[in-house]
């Protein structure tokens, strides 16, 4: 079993450093080829950086933020951080000027990690606006003047040389009660927040996580491929310090549009992903397989059908359907396995619920698909589906050393080592969150027979209708999402007699439709496929639950509009702000 009473982060690091110093550690692409760096070489850059930061003024308990991309130098600036005292800020890459102004202020960040000039262009203007900043260092130099003093990276490194010694006694000083990162919540609700996650915190998380795993499969040289933002919580824990934990290998992925290419080439073990990506997924893989028809596509659906039935009873397959079911294991599931690196051992859905014909597709093809849940405050997974016992409609049962209860009105409660500390300089918001040592998440939910855990819906996302029935949007919007035609829903209608929904059309649907020669004809084809696909999902809903009017929106929720968070989570608040009338004129027609 792998030591896990490491007082804080970097030492835990450090530890893997000494025992692997010349294994492969962070990987990045360098034009087509992928290049690592060594445990050992990572350790020496770690050392030299936080050296640096002190030459800086950096002091325990200083903030430092960090603006980039996924790379290695992310990793390496956030174990300095913490090797100098301080304490990480990550903060998205996405954000407009005024959330980085906001994060700055917030933390007080003393100092700053810069990746890009093309980031400088909205960073530096927040920059500019806050007094704390001294110091900004960056991957490359700037073409825009800053108020603050500007560094070079290598240069940061070259001040830090002499002070290995320092940095051990910093490391060694560390508490696991001391705070590590400030991460701040991806504002689905409004002004994002600042968690204060402590060491323990982290360590917590990725010991129920370890022990999950290990249990499932046993841990090896495993092999993460990182792409959602390490500004996130999620992908901070579970795809850098998680790794970490276990002594793993990290790819850095350029994006998700490179996954395809990505995954054959670096044939990861271990992912971690959001909804939003395995619905995506799902729509590829389906069309892809059915395109031409025929013999392909009936195996393909052989396949479906056969993975679906020995997963809600394997005993319920004839004899003949376990001959057919080792067929289109060869012919079918392997191939797509494939298309995902071939020795995918666990590819994790979290940050929001997962639909459950989703989830049942890829374990139906052969990916161990398993959803979790969690949220910032937690550390931030609270739960996850066991791989070998996966209930595909829950999110399986707490992680090891998290308590888990749900309160009379079927909110979740959380108590363990993994529970925040509280808001950064908001006492008051840590008082709502956090009472009598539980941590009221504002989910809803409920645990079944064998104790794996359902989420219900977000408390303050209920829809309350005029007739003061309470409806679950995101249940609604996974069902339509899956319609073909169908790329993005949001569903509206609280204190209202009934429902109506923005729905964007998928890529292939607005290619057709574009293709129509009239706008007219345009229109038609969209409302009738769209039309179509509601009055499907309609069937399975009650009557309160189904949607009257839909309006289409052409342009897409998206992080670069502000309409959906870094992790692929609609901004209800701001998608009603940029449609409120439309939204409005479905209530004016004639019900």
């Amino acid at each position: 079993m792998i030591d896990s009473d490491w007082p804080n982060l970097p030492a835990m690091f450090f530890h893997w450093a000494t025992r692997k110093p010349d294994r492969p550690f962070l990987w990045a692409r360098d034009g087509a080829t992928w290049t690592p760096l060594t445990w050992a070489e990572v350790a020496r850059r770690v050392r030299r950086l936080a050296g640096g930061l002190a030459a800086l003024g950096v002091r325990p308990g200083d903030r430092v933020a960090v603006v980039s991309e996924n790379r290695p130098e992310w990793a390496i600036a956030d174990l300095a951080i913490m090797c100098a005292g301080a304490i990480t800020v990550p903060a998205y890459t996405t954000f407009p000027t005024e959330d980085y102004r906001h994060v700055l202020a917030n933390s007080g960040a003393k100092a700053l990690f810069l990746s890009s000039n093309l980031l400088a262009q909205r960073v530096l203007p927040a920059a500019d606006q806050v007094s704390c900043l001294e110091s900004i260092i960056t991957l490359e130099p700037l073409k825009t003047q800053a108020n603050a003093d500007v560094y070079l990276w290598d240069d940061v490194m070259a001040m830090g040389v002499t002070t290995p010694d320092r940095v051990d006694a910093t490391v060694a000083g560390l508490g696991p009660d001391d705070t590590a990162c400030l991460i701040f919540t991806s504002g689905t609700g409004g002004v994002p927040k600042a968690v204060m996650q402590s060491h323990r915190n982290v360590m917590q998380n990725g010991k129920g996580a370890r022990r999950l795993l290990d249990e499932a499969f046993g841990l090896g040289e495993e092999v993460f491929l990182s792409f959602l933002p390490l500004t996130h919580a999620y992908e901070h824990s579970a795809g850098l310090w998680f790794p970490i934990m276990i002594g793993a290998q990290i790819y850095y992925s350029a994006g998700p549009e490179m996954l395809a290419t990505e995954m054959p080439e670096v044939r990861p073990t271990i992912m971690t992903a959001v909804p939003r990506l395995f619905e995506m997924l799902h729509k590829r893989i389906q069309q892809t397989a059915l395109r031409g028809g025929g013999t392909k596509a009936k195996l393909f659906n052989l396949a479906l059908t056969l993975g679906t039935k020995r997963y809600n009873d394997r005993r319920s397959l004839t004899a003949r359907e376990r001959a057919l079911d080792l067929l289109v294991e060869v012919l079918v599931r392997r191939k797509v396995r494939q298309r995902f690196g071939g020795r995918l051992k666990a590819f994790v859905s979290g940050g929001a619920p997962l639909n459950r014909e989703v989830g049942l597709f890829f374990l139906a093809l052969g990916i161990n698909q398993l959803q979790g849940y969690g949220q910032t405050e937690a550390g931030p997974v609270i739960s996850c589906n066991p791989p070998k016992r996966i209930k595909v409609d829950t999110v399986g049962p707490p992680l090891a050393g998290i308590e888990v209860k749900i309160a009379p009105d079927g909110e979740i409660l959380v108590r363990g080592e993994n529970v925040m500390k509280g808001y950064w300089h908001d006492p008051e918001a840590t008082e709502r969150a956090i009472r009598d040592g539980w941590l009221h998440t504002g989910d809803v939910g409920e645990f079944d027979a064998d104790g794996y855990l359902k989420i219900t819906d977000r408390k303050r996302d209920f829809i309350k209708n005029s007739g003061g029935e309470m409806i679950s949007p995101q249940r609604i919007e996974g069902y339509l999402a899956l319609e073909q035609g169908i790329g993005q829903v949001m569903v509206y209608g609280d204190k209202r007699p009934y429902l109506v929904a923005l729905v964007v059309p998928d890529e292939e649907l607005l290619r057709r439709a574009k293709a129509e020669a009239d706008e007219t004809a345009r229109q038609a084809c969209l409302q009738q496929e769209i039309q179509a696909g509601i009055a499907r999902v309609n069937k399975t809903l009650t009557a309160a639950e189904r949607i009257r009017r839909f309006a289409v929106v052409e342009e897409a929720f998206s992080v670069a509009n502000g309409q959906m968070t870094p992790t692929l989570k609609i901004k209800r608040h701001v998608i009603r702000s940029a449609h409120g009338p439309l939204l409005e004129s479905l209530y004016d027609k004639a019900s």
